[in-house]
């Protein structure tokens, strides 16, 4: 019976060339394919990405005034670029869901930009055909100022802590709502500062003497759309990640 002859080893036969061996037998190892998450957190990325672009382009064009223009744009374009720059730098990547509501939440900033949360045409036109006392669009805009860092808060809180989700919700409410009471207080001295003889008007309060209260509650009522709806979608994009 014939003696049965070993294969030689990479390493031991100088005669065999590396080439000729199969690319298992060599040890390479592919690069890691992206999860399906993953790839959808990269397209929602270059969403938000295209829609910041297209819709700053759009309202620097002619806007009601320049000044309130760039108060309004310049604080969610920074927040927004800051986003990207970690999500395209490869530091931090949201879920999906992160990305599409802040590009929902620009194009609402750039509308209120353009024309003033006031004098928003399309909701002027919805106050004059349903005969209602003003103009909501500011609503929807605080609505979008407690949904957004609702989100993100949360997500951090997921992922980066071992706090359980229904507290991280709660967290992520509680952070929105003081941001949003951040942002009247900024308008507000703002106001004072700039615009002394225009409050009312600049802020947009429509005979509202409860603007300020109502506009908190909308971002009180966005994290809280947050922390019952969302949060069941977006705690599956972030399992899909483990």
């Amino acid at each position: 019976m014939a003696a049965e002859t070993s294969r030689p080893s990479v390493g031991h036969d100088p005669n065999i060339k590396k080439a000729q061996l199969p690319r298992r037998q060599l040890g390479l190892v592919h690069a890691p394919k992206f999860t399906m998450d993953e790839k959808r957190s990269s397209k929602a990325t270059w969403f938000l990405l295209v829609t910041a672009v297209v819709a700053t382009a759009w309202s620097a064009w002619q806007p009601v005034d320049y000044a309130t223009w760039a108060f309004e744009l310049i604080p969610g374009s920074i927040a927004t670029a800051v986003l990207l720059w970690l999500a395209l730098s490869g530091r931090y990547c949201f879920t999906p869901i992160v990305y599409v509501i802040c590009a929902m939440q620009f194009i609402v900033l750039a509308c209120g930009a353009k024309y003033t949360y006031a004098e928003m045409p399309l909701f002027n036109w919805l106050r004059d055909h349903f005969h209602l006392s003003r103009n909501y669009f500011d609503r929807v805009g605080h609505f979008f100022q407690g949904v957004s860092p609702a989100l993100v808060t949360r997500e951090l809180l997921v992922r980066r802590t071992k706090i359980h989700p229904r507290w991280a919700s709660f967290l992520g409410l509680s952070v929105a709502t003081a941001f949003s009471a951040c942002y009247e207080i900024l308008e507000w001295r703002w106001v004072v500062a700039f615009y002394p003889d225009q409050g009312p008007e600049w802020l947009g309060m429509q005979g509202d003497p409860w603007d300020a209260q109502g506009d908190m509650l909308m971002a009180f009522c966005g994290a809280l759309f947050v922390a019952l709806v969302l949060s069941h979608w977006q705690d599956r994009q972030i399992a899909a990640r483990s």
